[in-house]
């Protein structure tokens, strides 16, 4: 074999890796958990990125080694050092070599305490903030650290999912062992430098500026040219020889840190069964700080109050941390959660990995408590908090919801993002005559808002019929019946109506059928058009809201539905324009 530095022969590896980088190690370390025998890591410095994970791993690292070539021999690679020559299946290049063009997005000041992709000779006892947010920084804080400085990273943009798996392993362990402070999302401004220290000035509310001893910049990703390891033509050209890096080299066989390790096995080590590597989502989730400055920039409310009616019902209140929730009976307000979010089930949502950092927003009409703990009504007016009424909404083949997935595992104390307005039309403005006919008729949570409205109605003395009807599956579904049970027995002129479809023993009403069937009539019950107003609010089947058709006329759904029913007794529905006593919100 060609060795021009009259190096020694060492003999035949598996896989020599050229680099002691982050990626260098994940891949030498992945490599040997996959079953690789003969892994050789080879570092021209004296110390390779994380030299805890090399002992942990018991990697074999050639210190002081530089790559001179790296040729063909037959099947395999000959990499020749100025100490010896590696005859390998296949070889990994992880050097992150200089960039000349390279410079900070935040332009630097000059001074000797602000440094480019550089650690201070002294770091015992010195206060070091690291910009970056690539394996390069990573590896920059755990030396800093390891040195004695305080350090903290200012990582704004960092993606963990994007890191080399030893640098996302060393991300969370020097969080775990706070061995450094970590601003996933905080980045500065501007740096200047106060009195002879650099001060960092960041343009975010939960950072304030800070000053440090030392700033450094660390550099961003950058591939090694096959020229600066002598890498033949022959060699380049194999599957056998690899780069770390993100550009696209026409016939250069390169990978991100990411991934790397398994497409070198893939290619090179077939009789090797590649261990499942942990998706994006997994990897970001794991990084627990990450997921709490998430919490912190987009919530702004705290559940106090979480009662399962059942496992996939619930009750729950949110308080904001400014800010009043005054609003009208009937209106809603926004409740979300971050995509980054454990669900409940197992279910993926759709473009996931782009979406991971946003938020997800859900309108919710607002319910009420309807009594005090001293059992006196509630004064809605003098609340802190807002109550839902909220159902898990289970994946199907055509829909994954993202929300109430993730809602499922919250609990008081929890954070949540709350809309900083309420909205809505669907109120009791229109009701003005305390002795007019007031119905209520909803399916399953539907009944959030007029659990408020009837809570409205009663405490002003309302002396007029009030009808709340909900049909649900179950009697288990109803989760504010023995409120209203004690409103019926308090106040005679309330009429509490649940209708269960799918009870054993109890024969099916639909809300339709409490028209049909003369159940009015029977009770004493007046439905004047001109003195009564009725509010639906559920499922669009219940409500059924006429269309118009292709010949400009409004035509009812196939299946009646109330609306429907109201108008054939002389109701007209109530629309922005053209004021009517059939009230609607519809739930999906």
């Amino acid at each position: 074999m060609d060795n021009p530095n009259n190096a020694t022969d060492s003999g035949r590896y598996d896989l020599v890796i050229v680099g002691g980088t982050a990626p260098g190690l994940s891949v030498a370390i992945s490599s040997l958990r996959s079953g690789i025998g003969l892994v050789r890591v080879i570092e021209q410095g004296t110390s390779v990125a994380f030299p805890e994970l090399a002992s942990e791993n018991s990697l074999d690292i050639g210190y002081g080694e530089t790559v001179s070539s790296i040729e063909t021999v037959g099947d395999d690679l000959v990499v020749n050092t100025n100490r010896l020559s590696y005859r390998t299946r296949a070889a990994l290049v992880a050097l992150r070599p200089e960039d000349p063009e390279w410079s900070p997005l935040t332009t630097p000041p000059s001074s000797d305490r602000v440094l480019l992709d550089q650690l201070p000779d002294r770091l015992s006892d010195q206060d070091v903030l690291i910009i970056g947010h690539t394996d390069r920084a990573v590896e920059m804080v755990a030396q800093a650290a390891a040195g004695g400085a305080g350090v903290v990273l200012a990582g704004g943009g960092l993606d963990p999912a994007r890191l080399s798996p030893a640098g996302e392993n060393m991300l969370r362990r020097l969080e775990r062992e706070r061995r450094a402070t970590l601003l996933y999302r905080a980045n500065p401004d501007s740096i200047e430098v106060v009195d002879g220290f650099p001060m960092a000035f960041f343009d975010d509310r939960r950072t304030p500026d800070l000053q440090f001893d030392h700033v450094v910049f660390a550099a961003e990703r950058q591939m090694a040219a096959p020229s600066l390891v002598g890498a033949s033509p022959a060699a380049v050209a194999s599957s056998k020889l690899w780069f770390v890096g993100d550009e696209t080299i026409d016939g250069v066989h390169s990978a991100s840190g990411v991934d790397v390790g398994q497409r070198i096995a893939a290619a090179c080590f077939p009789e090797v069964e590649l261990p499942v590597a942990p998706t994006p989502i997994t990897r970001r989730a794991r990084t627990q700080g990450l997921v709490e400055e998430f919490r912190d920039e987009h919530y702004n409310a705290t559940i106090t109050y979480f009662e399962p009616t059942h496992s996939d019902l619930w009750v729950l209140r949110v308080r904001p941390d400014h800010g009043d929730v005054s609003h009208i009976p009937g209106q809603y307000a926004s409740l979300g959660l971050g995509f980054w979010e454990d669900r409940i089930d197992d279910a993926v949502d759709t473009g996931l990995d782009q979406r991971w950092h946003k938020l997800i927003r859900r309108s919710y009409s607002i319910s009420s408590r309807i009594f005090e703990d001293n059992g006196y009504l509630a004064n809605d007016d003098a609340a802190t908090e807002l109550e839902f009424y909220i159902v898990l909404v289970p994946p199907t083949d055509d829909n994954v919801p993202a929300l109430t997935p993730r809602l499922a595992l919250k609990r008081p104390g929890d954070r949540i993002y709350l809309g900083p307005k309420v909205a809505g039309r669907y109120t009791l403005s229109s009701v003005n005559d305390p002795s007019s006919t007031v119905l209520l008729l909803s399916t399953g949570t539907g009944e959030a808002p007029h659990n408020a409205m009837v809570l409205e109605l009663l405490r002003k003395g309302h002396s007029g019929p009030i009808v709340s009807a909900v049909s649900v599956r179950k009697s288990a579904d109803l989760g504010y019946e023995a409120k209203h049970r004690e409103l019926e027995r308090r106040y005679p002129n309330y009429h509490y109506l649940p209708l269960p479809t799918r009870e054993e023993g109890v024969p099916k009403r639909y809300i339709q059928s409490l028209f049909t069937d003369g159940w009015f009539e029977s009770e004493g019950i007046p439905l004047d058009p001109e003195n009564s107003a009725v509010f639906l609010c559920g499922n669009p089947a219940m409500i059924g809201i006429p269309e118009k058709g292709d010949d400009g006329q409004e035509h009812f759904p196939e299946t009646v539905g109330v609306v429907q029913l109201l108008v054939e007794r002389g109701f007209t529905v109530d629309r922005r324009n053209e004021p009517g006593n059939i009230h609607y919100e519809e739930y999906w």
